[in-house]
């Protein structure tokens, strides 16, 4: 397992000689965020971020994310220029030695939150979903509110330039199915493969966050179920799995060290985000320390269940509180991440030593 965090390249507020400092991390998780969805990711562009990145002693783990063009989920007949771009972006990455990416394919939200800052009993504040406030919302209002609430930050999937689109885009997904998403991600996924191979990009699928339904869009990778029928678009071991506990354990028939134990044993798990939640009532939750006790989730079980399967892949400490005054990008601080990086190498160490 490789200890990293997510680094937003060239808008974050946290330094790269700051993450070095975390003991036990290794690398950072980096994207081209200066780069429009849909064009392919310059050569120069990509060997300047890990040039950057390893100049200050850490590496480049992973991608998160080449994101996926809204008309590539649409399956429109502009899909296939726009797939083209894609697999130039994945030839570049593989040229540079970058063989992990993250991406999605939820329609429109990359993920939903009601609250960025929830007081929690110890003053801390964290992100947080209740599903009866979000049915009284509009997509609209959901933005205005993520805009404002970002502490300056431009959060991903929610950027201001989205707007208009986003208005067009829930017309056009009006009738699309889940059976369509599968579909539209079956030709993505057999169209980029043969580059995959090529160079020994590993793809890892985020899960849906939260995994259901949200405004009405259809999802698809919410249950255990779901995700065997995407490994199943292709045999291929490159095809497969971001595992974020936070995201898919937010419903609580998924249980995460089963889903790890499944799917690890078919190697298709090539990154993990872990991230605990504290359910407050059905659909409702709030992101929580990381501390299983913190929790709903019980990281401990998590953590043995990623070394049964041996995984060894990067692995991330998932958003984290406002803590000790930090103002930062919701999630994104660099206190609580780093609390919980720590605290999961931890039970890494303790397993490891134990299981000898």
């Amino acid at each position: 397992m490789k200890m990293t965090l997510r680094w937003f390249y060239g808008t974050d507020s946290i330094t790269l000689e700051q993450i070095r400092q975390i003991p036990g991390v290794v690398g950072v998780i980096p994207a081209l965020y200066d780069v429009p969805v849909g064009e392919p990711w310059p050569m120069d562009k990509i060997t300047s971020m890990k040039s950057t990145i390893e100049a200050a002693g850490l590496e480049v783990s992973a991608i998160e994310s080449v994101n996926v063009h809204e008309e590539i989920k649409l399956g429109s007949l502009a899909r296939d220029t726009l797939i083209e771009n894609y697999k130039k972006s994945l030839q570049n990455l593989g040229k540079a030695g970058i063989k992990m990416v993250c991406y999605n394919f939820m329609p429109v939200f990359d993920w939903t939150r009601s609250d960025l800052a929830k007081v929690l009993s110890d003053a801390s504040t964290a992100l947080a979903y209740d599903e009866e406030i979000i049915g009284k919302l509009t997509p609209q209002t959901v933005f205005d509110y993520v805009d404002s609430a970002s502490n300056g930050f431009e959060l991903p999937g929610w950027e201001k330039s989205r707007l208009t689109e986003i208005k067009k885009l829930f017309d056009r997904y009006s009738g699309v199915t889940q059976d369509d998403l599968f579909e539209n991600l079956r030709h993505f996924i057999h169209a980029i493969m043969p580059v995959c191979e090529e160079y020994g990009i590993a793809m890892g699928i985020h899960p849906d966050d939260p995994p259901w339904s949200v405004f009405g869009l259809p999802r698809i990778t919410v249950s255990k179920p779901n995700l065997q029928r995407i490994c199943d678009l292709h045999p291929s071991k490159l095809h497969g799995l971001t595992l974020c506990t936070g995201s898919l354990g937010a419903n609580p028939e998924n249980s995460m060290p089963d889903v790890i134990r499944h799917f690890g044993k078919q190697g298709r798990i090539h990154f993990v985000h872990m991230r605990n939640i504290k359910f407050e009532g059905p659909r409702k939750f709030h992101e929580a320390p990381h501390l299983s006790r913190e929790g709903s989730l019980d990281m401990f079980e998590i953590a043995k269940a990623l070394h049964e399967v041996k995984f060894d892949g990067p692995l991330r400490p998932d958003h984290g509180r406002a803590i000790w005054g930090e103002v930062a990008r919701p999630g994104y601080g660099l206190y609580d991440r780093a609390l919980g990086a720590e605290y999961i190498l931890g039970l890494f160490e303790a397993i490891e030593k134990a299981c000898k």
